[in-house]
């Protein structure tokens, strides 16, 4: 079981990204850039006292999840366009990691955005000590494909520990038949991602977003700066570019993938172009029901 302190920790991370995820959802809309709504989530994260647990996912339609801009990046939302906002903020590593879901001047799409909604929110409900993970997945899926969907499959939820974002066990979106019980003390982000595709994601191209993998000695003294100021910044949280203010960091990030210290995410894009939508909450397993940490 967390302390007082370390629950109040968590608690405040929650709280922080809830409001910062709300903020971004806020702010999508026809002619918004990408990069202004990814920058403002994550300055409203570090300006309320928390760390970046990752850079702010804006994946968009097709995209399930693993995209974030680059600094200089001009693309704008389109209407129709169905818009993923997936946020994290960390303090002293506890983390909280919410996602929300918002469609662009159209309704084509308000069933599937609903149906992962209500999915997470029927967790919500049952989710505690003592719960079977396999039982989470078949509730996920019965309410996704009731509401005339699918869950994309190889996408999961996950256990959370200090400075470790995904840690021991994964949370299944279909009754995957692991009968693995969550324990008291726990922390675990619950995410359905909806679908009106194939049911699975693939690997597109890269997402700008990068994570450590290995120390090396790095010859240019710029970069093994940069990389020692990404040690402190990020810790062993994933990262971007545009997060960083460094300069040439672009540049550094580059040079690091290429001698294999930083590797790359790839964008996860729905197996035959299905629109994908996502809703996630933060859980403490405390007892017979769970906190919900990410609430506003």
């Amino acid at each position: 079981m967390l302390t007082p302190d370390q629950l109040e920790k968590l608690r405040r991370a929650g709280k922080t990204a809830a409001a910062a995820r709300d903020l971004g959802l806020g702010m999508v809309d026809e002619g918004v850039r990408l990069c202004d709504v990814a920058d403002e989530v994550e300055g409203y994260i570090r300006r309320h006292g928390c760390g970046l647990a990752f850079p702010c996912n804006i994946s968009r339609n097709e995209v399930a999840a693993h995209f974030t801009p680059t600094t200089d990046d001009a693309a704008v939302f389109a209407n129709g366009d169905v818009v993923k906002v997936d946020c994290g903020a960390e303090l002293d590593g506890y983390v909280g990691d919410t996602a929300g879901t918002v469609e662009i001047g159209t309704r084509a799409h308000t069933g599937l955005i609903e149906a992962s909604k209500d999915a997470r929110d029927s967790v919500a409900e049952f989710i505690g000590e003592g719960t079977p993970l396999t039982e989470i997945g078949r509730l996920v899926e019965t309410v996704l494909r009731q509401a005339g969907f699918r869950p994309v499959e190889n996408l999961c939820g996950h256990q959370i520990e200090p400075y470790n974002l995904h840690a021991g066990l994964s949370v299944p979106s279909y009754a995957n038949g692991d009968h693995t019980v969550l324990r008291a003390g726990m922390v675990v982000a619950v995410e359905p991602f909806a679908t009106d595709g194939g049911g699975a994601v693939v690997n597109g191209p890269a997402g700008n977003i990068v994570r450590m993998v290995r120390e090396r000695r790095i010859e240019d003294p710029r970069t093994a700066e940069f990389l020692e100021y990404v040690k402190a910044e990020f810790k062993t949280f994933p990262f971007c570019a545009r997060s960083c203010d460094f300069p040439d960091a672009e540049k550094h990030v580059k040079a690091l993938v290429r001698r294999g210290v930083l590797s790359s995410y790839a964008q996860l894009v729905e197996v035959k172009g299905g629109i994908v939508s996502q809703h996630e909450h933060t859980f403490y397993i405390a007892g017979p029901r769970a906190e919900v940490t990410t609430l506003p």
